[in-house]
C-alpha cells in the first residue's frame, strides 16, 4: 500500500461496515438484516432487524448495554490510526437518533448562558447604580423569638430540598418461575468465583432474571452476590471473599486511543 491516507467514509467503508457486523452477529449467534443510511450528523445509522429474536437485554427503538457495547467494538475495529474517523451507530429494530456532539452540546450552553450574562451585565452598569443607591431601605422587621429558648428564628428560608431518588426494586423479593438449567449455570458461576477468587457481573439482564440470580446463589459460600448499579446499568456482581490477584501475563495491553462518543 502506499503512504496515502485512507478515508473512513470512502466507497469501501460501508462494505466494512456490514462484513464486520455480519461476523460479529453470527458468532453471537443472532444473525440479523442490515439498514445502512447515512445521519444528518455525518455518522453512519445502523437498523438491526435480528432474523430469530433479539439477544437478551436488547428491546426494539431502545438503547442497552449490548448495543452500546457492540457499538463502541465495532467503532475502534474501524478507526485505526492514519484513518479519518466516521462513526457508526447502531439502533435495535428502528434507526438511532442522532446524538449531539460534545463540542455542539458545549456550544448550546454557553448560547443558553450568554442571556444570563448579559442581563448581570445590565444590572452592573453605573445608570443603574444610583437608582438603586435611592431605593428606600425596608423597614426593620422585629425578629420573632421561639417559646422554648427565646432564641431569634431563622428569617431566611430553607432550600427545597431535592426530591429522592426512587430506590431501585429489590430483586430478592420478587417471586418468580425457577428455571433449573438457569440455577445450576448460575450456581457454578458462584462457586468458581469463590474458588478462583475472581470477580464476575451479569449485565444487560431483566429485573426478573437479577431475581432468578440472587435465588440461585442462596447457600453458595465464599462469595457475595448482589444487585447493584440503578436502570440499564444495574448488574449483578459476584464479589469472592478471598480475592486473588490476576497473572501479570493475562493483563490486557493499556488503549489509548480516544473513546467512542456513545
Amino acid at each position: 500500500m502506499s503512504g496515502a491516507q485512507v478515508v473512513a467514509g470512502g466507497g469501501d467503508f460501508r462494505p466494512r461496515v456490514e462484513k464486520l457486523l455480519t461476523d460479529i452477529l453470527g458468532l453471537m449467534g443472532f444473525p440479523a438484516r442490515l439498514d445502512l443510511q447515512d445521519a444528518t450528523d455525518g455518522s453512519l445509522s445502523v437498523a438491526l432487524h435480528f432474523e430469530s429474536g433479539a439477544p437478551p437485554g436488547v428491546e426494539p427503538g431502545k438503547r442497552s448495554q449490548v448495543l452500546d457495547s457492540l457499538q463502541f467494538l465495532l467503532n475502534k475495529m474501524l478507526h485505526r490510526p492514519g484513518v479519518e474517523r466516521r462513526w457508526v451507530m447502531l439502533g435495535a429494530g428502528a434507526h438511532p437518533e442522532p446524538r449531539p456532539r460534545r463540542d455542539a452540546a458545549a456550544q448550546q450552553q454557553a448560547a443558553a448562558a450568554a442571556p444570563v450574562a448579559s442581563v448581570a451585565q445590565v444590572a452592573s452598569t453605573p445608570a443603574q447604580q444610583p437608582a438603586r443607591a435611592a431605593a428606600p431601605a425596608p423597614a426593620a422587621q422585629p425578629q420573632q423569638r421561639n417559646v422554648r429558648g427565646g432564641q431569634p428564628a431563622q428569617q431566611a428560608a430553607k432550600p427545597a430540598q431535592a426530591p429522592a431518588k426512587s430506590a431501585e426494586a429489590d430483586e430478592r423479593t420478587l417471586q418468580v418461575e425457577e428455571d433449573p438449567v438457569f440455577r445450576e449455570a448460575v450456581r457454578k458461576l458462584a462457586e468458581k468465583s469463590a474458588s478462583l477468587g475472581r470477580f464476575y457481573a451479569f449485565a444487560a439482564m431483566k429485573t426478573e432474571d437479577r431475581a432468578r440470580v440472587l435465588k440461585a446463589v442462596e447457600g453458595v459460600g465464599g462469595v457475595k452476590v448482589a444487585a447493584e448499579g440503578e436502570g440499564r446499568n444495574r448488574r449483578v456482581v459476584f464479589t469472592p471473599a478471598k480475592p486473588a490477584p490476576m497473572p501479570k501475563r493475562s493483563l490486557l495491553p493499556d488503549d489509548d486511543e480516544d473513546d467512542v462518543d456513545a
